[in-house]
């Protein structure tokens, strides 16, 4: 544990929490792989009457892939309900574009999930884009999102993390698009959905339940995770297992609330 206050102390801010937003990647697993105690926390949850949902950034697949994934990892059936930024991307153009239609630069199965929500897909006559992960991101893709920006379309993107973390190290994630994007069109997003922004924020508390002061956000990375919570008034948890590693907190203009090497560190303060 690395905080720097007493046990007492952290028992104490967590004593009003009773809901666990868990980013995923970084955080719960890598990849495929079930990160050392993750199970473990999920469980302390439960024999401490609280709840959590995992809320992640990564558009790159639909809710029920993660679910299904979780599943495989012996996630109780409970925590299957998974909230992506792609979904709440979704939710939004469906409320604030309705009936028009929209070019999306990212994977099939992002696209299928949108388009069983009731979004209209199409590759020519965009009303406007939406941009997500995009793992089979070509040229011929790129081109064309940059030359619909450039024309004026109105640009959501799903997420802003510049990286997404593997067992390999990492790769470049939707932030990276979008400034190589910037620096094609001279444009930056219209909107942001994802953490830190309220797109997701609003889809997350509509199915908790719960207030601000009794949410945490979990999470590898402080300008995502840790910013959400600060800018929704929430508990902001920082974990070492992903991107942010100590050096980097010193350097930031966000700051956690608590600090731990890794879920199952915070099991001996709930």
């Amino acid at each position: 544990m690395m905080n720097r206050v007493s046990a007492e102390t952290i028992k104490e801010k967590f004593k009003d929490i009773r809901s666990f937003l868990l980013d995923m990647d970084g955080t719960f697993y890598l990849e495929d792989r079930l990160l050392k105690g993750s199970i473990d926390f999920l469980k302390a949850l439960e024999r401490t009457g609280r709840t959590a949902r995992f809320l992640t950034n990564n558009s790159s697949k639909s809710g029920e892939f993660y679910a299904q994934r979780l599943r495989k990892m012996g996630v109780n059936e409970r925590y299957m309900d998974v909230i992506t930024s792609g979904q709440a991307a979704g939710s939004y153009c469906l409320k604030h574009r309705p009936g028009q239609k929209c070019y999306v630069l990212g994977n099939d199965m992002l696209k299928a999930e949108l388009t069983a929500m009731g979004l209209e897909i199409v590759e020519d006559g965009a009303d406007y884009v939406l941009v997500g992960f995009d793992t089979s991101l070509d040229y011929q893709k790129l081109c064309k999102v940059c030359d619909y920006i450039r024309y004026g379309k109105p640009y959501i993107a799903t997420h802003p993390d510049f990286n997404c973390p593997t067992k390999e190290g990492f790769i470049p994630d939707t932030g990276s698009f979008m400034a190589l994007i910037e620096a094609s069109t001279g444009r930056k997003a219209d909107l942001v959905i994802g953490k830190p922004n309220a797109g997701i924020v609003k889809e997350a508390m509509a199915r908790t339940g719960y207030s601000a002061h009794e949410t945490a956000i979990v999470g590898d990375r402080l300008y995502t995770d840790v910013a959400t919570a600060k800018n929704f008034g929430m508990m902001g948890i920082l974990v070492l297992t992903g991107e942010t590693k100590m050096e980097d907190i010193n350097n930031s203009p966000v700051q956690p609330d608590l600090i731990f090497e890794r879920l199952s560190s915070m099991i001996p303060y709930l």
